[in-house]
């Protein structure tokens, strides 16, 4: 047998590829750290500092508010999120979305509107968690960012289902089934920072991809001007 054709990676766009093994990646290496093999005895507490500097707070939201003041090294916090995760099954089922998911957005979308789909997305996200909740929490892991790439996917499905007269709210069995299980969580568990997140995320997706997908702003001024 080919090997092109046995390996499925292969078969996926190089951008998904690089996004996942990087978000992989990292948690490889905070896991390595945690162990005491990398880092030494500072590495026990990479995890912490990452969460410290690089997720969203709503404290230090609250704090740029107070002030009035906004500095850099704050506000890259909305994009830097992602890249942190709580352990390994967290970042494995974010990686396998992204790959599920990346394969059918990126073979439509350019490599170019996948990236901005998934952070634009995971900022949203960001922004939506600390303007709407007041969490103790903090924010972190790609979520948001899948939940973009949701709704990009939904977006396909539901101009796909639109051509060829099916019914568009099919297009949707994901996002619902998925927001269905976490709202049964956010109850229990009293939380409910990761469904605001997801859910600004996957609005933001399936609306960006109006403007990024293949031929997107010209549907988009048919679909105004027939108004």
């Amino acid at each position: 047998m080919d090997a092109n054709h046995s390996n499925p990676f292969n078969q996926l766009p190089p951008v998904v590829i690089a996004l996942a093994a990087i978000l992989g990646g990292l948690e490889i290496l905070f896991q390595l750290a945690t162990a005491g093999m990398l880092g030494g005895q500072d590495g026990v507490g990479w995890r912490l500092g990452a969460i410290q500097n690089y997720a969203v707070l709503d404290q230090v939201w609250e704090w740029m508010r107070a002030n009035n003041t906004y500095p850099g090294q704050e506000l890259i916090r909305f994009v830097t999120y992602p890249f942190i995760h709580s352990g390994f099954v967290h970042v494995a089922f974010v990686v396998v979305f992204i790959l599920a998911l990346g394969k059918m957005v990126a073979e439509v979308f350019s490599a170019a509107a996948f990236l901005a789909v998934f952070w634009l997305s995971a900022l949203v996200g960001g922004l939506a968690f600390v303007l709407l909740l007041d969490s103790r929490f903090p924010l972190i892991g790609g979520y948001p960012g899948v939940y973009g790439l949701i709704g990009a996917f939904s977006f396909l499905q539901w101009v796909s289902l639109g051509v060829n007269g099916g019914n568009q709210y099919r297009a949707f069995g994901l996002i619902v089934a998925l927001l269905a299980i976490q709202l049964i969580f956010a109850v229990l568990q009293g939380f409910y920072g990761d469904v605001v997140a997801d859910l600004s995320g996957f609005v933001t997706g399936f609306l960006l991809s109006f403007l990024v997908s293949p031929g997107g702003w010209h549907r988009l001024l048919v679909k105004l001007r027939q108004r």
